[in-house]
């Protein structure tokens, strides 16, 4: 029975990147041996312990074998005879395909140290397109190693094209598409990772209202880049420079998908197209079943983005609503991601990138004059049920009418 440290954490090592999850092959062991020395099992589809001091996860080497649609239809054997070879040929790139045993010493069967010293992902095996999974996988591997200079092996890219024609994508279920796309939104990059798939043809399948955005233009004076798509990618870009949150750059992602119902005729302009946004965020959300916090940050920063980049011109009354209507009193930590996702927003068009971005601010002193105002007042004075809200709502007002003066 031998031990090796498998994928990832040998591949991040080597590229002297953090090193997160740790994931273990166990060569010529049967479960009933693992169990014997305390390992637990927990895996379901196939051999998979904890082991018993550091409750790593160490599977028996396996090979797979394709037997139905979708990353669930393969056959799976883990027999005590399964090479550490055998094993690693099923991964999907052959950076993933690499271990190291005991003393450190990298075994590495398919050329993954070329390849990451040259910073090309590459297959391991034309078994590459019994998984479409994989498709996404690649996309988020770039999206994290974009900005080492990273790109696709020209073959890897045709698997992939042909994986997305296949019409396989559509077999995988909206748990493993939102899990691959909300850690790719946590990448570096992660504008990378829709753009791949778009260039793959593999964005349609899960994503029709973000794939729909290119070739729909917005009006050159306020986008120098002219494209919707080009300028949602820009706006992922600088949301990622803004924040790490993944419910940030998620909304950061969908706040202009109103604009691609607009019809033809009507083309640059797109009027009300933050309000149409709402409910197409709704329905993509509802695909990937994608977790409320997102769904809700997202419909939030499409129908009020434009209300905060107009702002200075705004009457009091509009400034105060927009608080309200955002919640912005009782989550004020949402609202900052409203904030950053928006100026992500206006910095995401040629040309904007390092602007400043001052109707941040001057929402934030809308916010901390109106939160000074206290309730207890009002009810003291004899202000009662919905009374006291028409009140805090009109001192509210008469409080930004003075900040704004004061500008």
């Amino acid at each position: 029975m031998q031990t090796f440290l498998v994928g990832g954490a040998v591949r991040d090592k080597i590229l002297k990147y953090p090193v997160t999850d740790k994931d273990w092959v166990v060569v010529g062991a049967t479960p009933e041996k693992l169990i014997k020395k305390g390992y637990k099992p927990v895996g379901k589809d196939f051999p998979v312990f904890l082991h018993p001091e550091t409750a790593q996860e160490y599977a028996l080497a396996r090979t797979e074998r394709k037997s139905g649609k979708g990353y669930k239809g393969f056959e799976v054997f883990a027999e005590q005879s399964v090479t550490l070879e055998e094993d690693l040929i099923r991964r999907d790139l052959t950076i993933n395909a690499m271990a190291a045993d005991d003393n450190g010493d990298i075994v590495d069967p398919f050329n993954g140290q070329e390849d990451l010293k040259n910073k090309i992902l590459r297959h391991v095996s034309p078994a590459f397109t019994e998984d479409p999974l994989r498709v996404l996988r690649v996309a988020r591997f770039l999206a994290r190693y974009f900005h080492l200079g990273f790109s696709i092996a020209p073959s890897t890219k045709e698997l992939m094209t042909e994986l997305a024609k296949s019409g396989e994508l559509k077999a995988l279920t909206p748990e493993r598409v939102w899990t691959e796309t909300a850690r790719a939104l946590s990448e570096k990059s992660p504008h990378i990772y829709f753009q791949t798939l778009r260039d793959c043809g593999a964005l349609s399948d899960w994503f029709p209202e973000i794939d729909c955005l290119w070739g729909v233009p917005n009006p050159e004076r306020w986008h120098p880049e002219i494209d919707t798509g080009v300028h949602t990618m820009m706006v992922l870009e600088q949301s990622a420079l803004l924040s790490k949150d993944t419910i940030t750059r998620f909304s950061a992602l969908c706040h202009d998908l109103g604009k691609g119902i607009t019809p033809k005729e009507e083309w640059p302009s797109h009027k009300g197209h933050e309000k149409a946004g709402v409910s197409i965020i709704e329905t993509l959300c509802n695909r990937l079943r994608a977790p409320k916090e997102h769904c809700e940050l997202a419909k939030i920063v499409s129908e009020f983005h434009l209300h905060l980049h107009k702002i200075e011109e705004l009457k009091p009354k509009t400034i105060v609503k927009v608080l309200e209507k955002t919640d912005a009193f009782r989550k004020p930590k949402r609202f900052e991601k409203f904030l950053i996702a928006c100026e992500a927003d206006y910095r995401g068009r040629t040309g904007f990138e390092n602007l400043p971005y001052p109707q941040s601010g001057i929402m934030k002193q809308a916010f901390n004059v109106c939160s000074e105002i206290s309730t207890k007042e009002f009810i003291a004075e004899g202000y009662r049920g919905k009374q006291i809200g028409e009140k805090l709502h009109n001192e509210r007002v008469k409080s930004v009418a003075m900040l704004v003066k004061k500008r």
